[in-house]
This record gives C-alpha cells, structure tokens and sequence, in this order.
C-alpha cells in the first residue's frame, strides 16, 4: 500500500519566489497542453496522448527558455496531470454523467508541483530538503518516515504555507488478525458524530457551526475591499485562514478517532453512505457536510488496512428500522430517538440499535454469524 507524509516547509524569500515562479509556468504549461490537446481535435480530429505532448518539451525549451528553470520531470508531470483529467472526463462521459471539459487553469489556481521519482530530484538532509532547481529547504520531520520514498510533491496551501508530501510504499506493519475476535459496528449521524454497537457514543463537534460567525465577519470584511487592491489579497488570506482551520479540526478529530478504533477492534463495520445524494436535503445538507463522514471512513480504512484489520462497508437500508433483537421492522421518524420493538419489548438507543445492525450485516456479508463473534 502507498502512504503519503506530510511536512512543513519553512523556504527563504529567493527560495519561496523560485517555487512561486515554478508553480506560474507549470500553470502556463498545462494550458499549453489543454490547447494543444484541443486544437489537434478540432482541427484534425486527433486524440494526443501523454507521450505525444512530453515529446515537444524539448524544442518547447529553444523558446520558452523559462522552462530551463523547472527540473525536467515536473514538466513531465504536468502533461501527466492534463491527460488525467482528460481521463476522468471520458469516464464520466462513458457512465452517462454530465462532466465538464477540463479547463484552463487561472492565475494563483495551480497550486503544486511534483518530483515523479526519487531520482536526484529531492533528497532528505538532516533538517533540510534539496529540491533541484531551488534548493536547501528547512522542514520539520515531526514524524519518521518509513516505507520507500516513491515521489514528493510541493504544496502551496491557500494561506500561503508550503507542504512537502512524500508518497511512499509500505508493507502492512501487523499480521491480518481473525476479524471475529473484537468486531464492532459504527453508525454515523447528526446528533452524535459516531456511534458503537456497544453503546458507546462520540459528539458531533460541529466545527463549521462554531465558526460560522467568524467566517461571516471576515467574508463581509473581504466583500467591501476594492477588487484587485492590496487589501482584498489580504482578506482573502484571512478568508482562507477561517476554512484552514476549521478543515485541520476535522482531520485532527477524525485521525484520533479511527485510530483509537483500529487500535481496539479487528472487525469494524460502516455504513456505505451515498453522501451526494444525501447533499440534496436542503434541511440537513451543511450538518452533514459539516460531520465530515467521508473523511472519518477514509481515514479508518487505510488505518485498518495498515494494522492488518478488517473493514466492511454495509447498505444502510432498513438499518434503523429494523430491530437487533428480533428483527421486527417499524418506521421510526427522525424526531425518536429511542427504539421501542412492539414484537420483542426491546428498549434500546435508536443509534445504538442501528449500530448493532450494522455488524450484524457486515459479520453476515463476510459469511460470519453473530453467535462466532
């Protein structure tokens, strides 16, 4: 499996300016390849590929001699990133979706650049990351890095901080476990973030809600500036500082959780939520954005896949309907929140019960049965 690491990056002003101007041709280079890609369609009605756009980098470099300036395999890289978007658009094409064109990338929208392999591009140094073609960087390794370094990619955050992110290859670090030693299910919701088949329970922050004020206050601030003024670049960083915390709060919350999970039980069952679709509830559609769901399942995956754990991804259908005693179906509103079975008598937490009928169907999906468990 690939794991990515990431670092803080702390680069001079002639450092900083070498990366800024690095990102600006590599913006101007993939709007040269989207042209190119269209024009030879309209014109000649023929599809290029990847290796067709790399091969006129080099007379590209006798007039555009900016490109001088860029370690070669990023530019390579570039022509990579346009004929995977292209890629993407053809496949939404195929499954009857309503895609958009790949555009052209605007001023200040092209915001990395990457070492494809670890091939004198960058190398680690002490406390430093050379970076051929700008130099000895200082980064913050908070962290050891293991597995095998495959390619590193330079990040320029929407507040103006830079990231190293290091992709490597590693090996499952613990021996796959028997899934039916410790299992456990997890319903998400609203009114608690998470929800365990044992009763346990976890808050729903609501990080987006608590901040919600402050991201009006600086949105007005930034709406008033004069467009193009010094002033408005600087409320939009604001702006962005706002969201930029508010998205390190989710990722903080979900990475300590799934790994106080991954850490307890072998068997963890979720629920596959189709998130688009539940987007379109115009009553419930920023909590659920806010709850992060997405983020908490990823995360808890590549956990458990790394800790040699097992994680099963179930239908929700009919889960809080449905009682984990008797099996007895009843229709439940949203505003009840306590399961009363009117087959068995069962008194049970409605979120607790779900969460319980979810294991049931993922130990039943891997062909295990209750009892085993």
């Amino acid at each position: 499996m690939f794991k990515n690491f990431k670092f803080r990056l702390y680069p001079t002003s002639t450092q900083e300016a070498k990366m800024e101007s690095t990102l600006e041709n590599c913006r101007w280079l993939y709007n040269w390849f989207l042209e190119q890609r269209k024009t030879a369609w309209e014109e000649r009605n023929e599809s290029l590929t990847m290796f067709n756009q790399t091969s006129y980098l080099p007379d590209l470099k006798l007039t555009k001699f900016f490109l001088n300036n860029i370690y070669s395999q990023i530019l390579q890289d570039v022509a990579l990133r346009v004929d995977l978007a292209f890629k993407a658009f053809f496949r939404r094409c195929k499954n009857k979706e309503n895609p958009g064109y790949p555009r052209f990338k605007q001023y200040g929208r092209y915001d990395s650049f990457t070492y494809p392999q670890n091939n004198k591009g960058f190398e680690i140094k002490g406390s430093r990351i050379h970076l051929s073609k700008i130099g000895a960087i200082r980064i913050i390794l908070h962290r050891e890095i293991f597995g095998v370094i495959k390619k590193c990619t330079i990040r320029r955050t929407s507040t103006g901080k830079w990231f190293a992110i290091f992709s490597c290859e590693v090996k499952t670090r613990h021996p796959v476990v028997n899934p039916i030693d410790n299992p456990i299910g997890i319903d998400v919701g609203l009114s608690s973030f998470a929800t365990l088949s044992n009763g346990e329970k976890f808050d729903n922050p609501r990080f987006f809600k608590k901040e919600e004020k402050e991201l009006a206050r600086v949105q007005r601030q930034f709406s008033k500036k004069e467009k193009g003024s010094k002033e408005r670049k600087e409320k939009r960083r604001v702006v962005a500082r706002v969201h930029e915390r508010i998205t390190n709060k989710r990722h903080n919350l979900s990475h300590q959780l799934s790994r106080k999970i991954v850490d307890t039980y072998t068997l963890i069952a979720v629920e596959d939520l189709n998130i688009n679709k539940m987007l379109h509830d115009k009553c419930f559609s920023k909590s659920i954005s806010d709850a992060a769901w997405n983020l908490f399942t990823s995360t808890l995956s590549y956990k458990a896949e790394e800790a040699g754990k097992t994680v099963v991804k179930v239908n929700p259908a009919y889960t809080s309907q449905d009682c984990s005693g008797c099996g007895h179906r009843q229709l439940m509103k949203l505003d009840k929140r306590v399961y009363n079975c009117s087959c068995c008598g069962l008194d049970l937490d409605r979120d607790t019960n779900a969460a319980k009928n979810i294991l049931t169907v993922g130990l039943h999906s891997l062909e295990l049965s209750p009892e085993s468990s």
